[in-house]
């Protein structure tokens, strides 16, 4: 098992290095190693994950090709250059909320290429409100009254009288706390942006132009950008609405999960906005949104199809020694929600493998729900979809997988929340006597 580990840091290490699709490449080049040199049977490739995020880029594609993306990025330069910092603040808050609302992460996509290209128009460092951003929507799963993980850890905890109230009223405070914590550490992540050496870099190889940014005085080219800005806000909106209304969601007698309603209705709105705004269709695949997305799709195709398969293949072992270590010491039982949470890659499969255990280790269930934020480990390894995603839409290519893989953009952010949240919990638990 640690010599397909290391195959697979390797993998990702070079990846890295090459850069573009270099990173999905050489996740393919892992996954054939893992198969047919140590025999490990092959899981299905993350087919939803990659269908979500190639209908929310069709849909921001056609939205900046429409004008929509630099009306966003202009009108936001107006207001963030008196507070320049503040997009690093209310960026996760706007990610946390739509995870909170629409119980899966997966909605950040939709606001990613929007928070990169605004943090570079204001010459703030992207990395800084890319790295929170993906975080808090990771936090959010566990503050979301509708996520998998949280109906999974209320299920498990009905026997001790424990409601959906009691877990949200610890839950969402804790999370709050560890995201404006960590929003607040991401403000001084790495150098100013015009200091940064692969910026400069891009900068001199002309791979910024700007040129195209709206005047306040084509009034024909606003009314245009506008309309697909509110195509694509309503869409989001009705995302939202579709997670937070299981019943919208009941259609012929059956539920259709959210990777398809999001599906669904990104796609018809980047139909809707090519239609309604005479927008040509070739010109949204151009963009530089939809050249990002592309790259994120390809990486996630053979980077997490590669994990899936380790994890997939080794997963008794995994389980078993997990276990062992949590049975002896009771008390490093966060840890271990953490450490499974980064080979789970989900906190919903988290809560079902490892708080059984703790039950039956006797741990309080308030305690549990102090602990829940651990499950978020997945930011750990820089290979999941939203992750991934934010480093292709980050032009300036500050938000990056470092030498050594885990010193990446995430890891600081991330750890921060995390542990903050945990402590927050904690401290909510001991103040109500529970």
């Amino acid at each position: 098992m640690l010599i397909q580990f290391l195959f697979i840091l390797t993998a990702i290490i070079i990846g890295a290095r090459i850069q573009g699709i270099g990173l999905g490449v050489m996740g393919g080049l892992g996954l054939a190693i893992l198969v047919f040199g140590f025999g490990l049977e092959p899981t299905s490739p993350p087919i939803d994950v990659m269908l979500m995020i190639v209908a929310v880029i069709a849909a921001a594609g056609c939205m900046q090709a429409a004008g929509g993306l630099d009306l966003m990025v202009a009108v936001a330069e107006k207001f963030l250059r008196k507070h320049p910092q503040r997009i690093t603040l209310l960026s996760p808050l706007v990610t946390y909320l739509f995870t909170f609302v629409a119980g899966t992460g997966h909605v950040a996509y939709s606001v990613m290429p929007v928070i990169a290209e605004v943090a570079r128009e204001t010459k703030i460092r992207p990395e800084r409100p890319l790295s929170i951003a993906v975080i808090a929507s990771q936090q959010a799963i566990t503050a979301s009254p509708i996520s998998a993980a949280t109906v999974a850890l209320l299920s498990m905890l009905a026997g001790f009288n424990i409601t959906l109230l009691d877990i949200l009223m610890i839950s969402i405070p804790s999370t709050l706390v560890g995201v404006l914590l960590g929003a607040l550490v991401s403000m001084r992540l790495g150098k100013e942006l015009h200091e940064d050496e692969e910026y400069i870099k891009r900068l001199k190889a002309g791979m910024f132009n700007d040129s195209h940014i709206l005047k306040q005085e084509d009034h024909k080219l606003i009314s245009k950008a506008g309309l697909s800005v509110l195509i694509f806000i309503m869409a989001t909106v009705f995302i939202i609405l579709f997670g937070s209304i299981e019943n919208l969601r009941n259609i012929g007698g059956r539920t259709l999960n959210m990777p398809i309603i999001i599906e669904i209705l990104m796609l018809s709105a980047a139909a809707l906005i090519l239609l309604i705004t005479n927008t040509n269709g070739i010109k949204a695949a151009q963009g530089s949104v939809f050249v990002a997305g592309m790259q994120a799709v390809v990486a996630i195709f053979g980077i997490a199809w590669m994990g899936d398969t380790f994890i997939n293949g080794n997963m008794e072992q995994l389980s078993s020694s997990i276990e062992g270590i949590v049975t002896s010491t009771p008390w490093i039982f966060g840890v271990a929600l953490f450490v499974m949470s980064i080979l789970l890659y989900s906190q919903a499969a988290t809560v079902r493998a490892l708080m059984p255990l703790g039950i039956l280790l006797g741990i309080s269930p308030w305690m549990l729900i102090a602990l829940f934020p651990t499950v978020n480990g997945y930011f750990f390894l820089p290979n999941y979809p939203t992750v991934v995603a934010a480093i292709n839409f980050d032009r300036t290519g500050t938000t990056r997988i470092g030498k050594w893989v885990l010193n990446h953009s995430f890891m600081l952010p991330g750890l921060v929340a995390t542990i903050s949240s945990v402590c927050t919990g904690l401290l909510i638990i001991m103040l109500l006597g529970k």
